[in-house]
Order: C-alpha cells, then sequence, then structure tokens
C-alpha cells in the first residue's frame, strides 16, 4: 500500500492538535509571540481550506475542530488574560515581524 503526501500531511495535522489539546497550558498570545500563529490562525487556515475545497465551514465549527470542543467553552477553561509582560512581548513581535 502506498502512503500519499496528503495522509501523512494528515496524519502530522492530527498530531499537531493532539500536541495543542495536550499543551492547554501554552496560551495562544505565547503562540503568536514565538511561533507567529496560534490556534485560532489554525482554524482560519482549515476553514480556508474547506472553502478552497468548495465546503462551507463556519469560524466557530472550524474552531471546535482545532480546540476539540467550543471555542468559548476552551476559553472559559483554558484562557488566561495576557499579562502585561505578554502584551509587550506581543506587540514587539508584530512589530519585528509584522
Amino acid at each position: 500500500m502506498t502512503t500519499s503526501a496528503t495522509e501523512l500531511e494528515a496524519a502530522a495535522f492530527r498530531r499537531l492538535l493532539a500536541h495543542l489539546d495536550a499543551r492547554k497550558d501554552v496560551q495562544n498570545i505565547d503562540l503568536m509571540i514565538n511561533a507567529g500563529f496560534c490556534r485560532n490562525c489554525l482554524a482560519d487556515w482549515y476553514r480556508e481550506a474547506a472553502a478552497e475545497q468548495g465546503v462551507e465551514l463556519s469560524k466557530d465549527a472550524a474552531r471546535e475542530r482545532i480546540y476539540g470542543m467550543p471555542f468559548t467553552q476552551w476559553k472559559q477553561l483554558h484562557q488566561k488574560d495576557a499579562t502585561p509582560e505578554q502584551l509587550a512581548a506581543f506587540e514587539r513581535a508584530q512589530k519585528e515581524h509584522g
């Protein structure tokens, strides 16, 4: 059996989601500061990929796929307010990598 690039990419994507799910301690702002993307960005990319394939997907549905639960629930359970230090680092990162 031959494994396609799409199957490998899908497996890597599932592993990324599992990794992010296991690291709920890592806040989206930290991801944005250090990697230039966050879970919300990933949900947007997922929704855009669906649209390119002619599949309509709401923002909420895409976020639920990425977060593993409704985004409002995830925020309530796991998202903390950004610290002044995080906000300053985010602003610096935006200026550097804009």
